[in-house]
């Protein structure tokens, strides 16, 4: 079994996560993250974790998350889980940032934290061109103007740490 958290140095968790998914497609992935649930939960379920958590969560409810996702199960709180049993994912009513890829995601996170292009591009391994599509679209699917507006979204929907 992998636990694995989606901040990592130098990598994404969950770029990590589709390649231990491609390499090790039986392994049992359980993500536990600083990161609240309506943040990555959906994101990291699709891309074929058995379950995710926050670090908030109970001791006791780790141990019952880790046993659920060894036995094959998939383990999500009762809070996601009544949102996905609504239908989450075809709510017209979703938010802007639900819209986003989950590179896009990354690359307006990162922005978010004060990162520059060049430095979003170093640490993703991609180049400045590409970061700067990705903050493009970021920048239209949000309906702002320039990164102050995506670091001024990601603040009043409660999305940087």
């Amino acid at each position: 079994m992998a636990l694995l958290d989606i901040a990592l140095p130098g990598k994404s968790g969950l770029d990590l996560l589709k390649e231990l998914k491609a390499e090790w497609p039986k392994l049992p992935v359980l993500v536990l993250s600083g990161h609240p649930e309506d943040q990555f939960a959906i994101r990291v379920l699709k891309a074929g974790a058995g379950g995710y958590m926050t670090k908030e969560s109970a001791t006791e409810e780790l141990a019952k998350a880790i046993r659920k996702v060894l036995a094959g199960g998939r383990y999500v709180s009762p809070a996601l889980a009544e949102k996905l049993a609504l239908g989450v994912k075809r709510d017209p009513t979703r938010t802007p940032h639900e819209t986003l890829s989950d590179r896009e995601y990354e690359v307006m996170s990162r922005i978010a934290s004060g990162k520059t292009v060049t430095e979003i591009a170093e640490e993703l391994s991609l180049s400045a061109k590409t970061i700067s599509t990705y903050r493009t679209r970021v920048l239209e699917k949000l309906d702002v103007k320039n990164s102050a507006g995506i670091v001024q979204y990601a603040i009043r929907n409660g999305l940087v740490i």
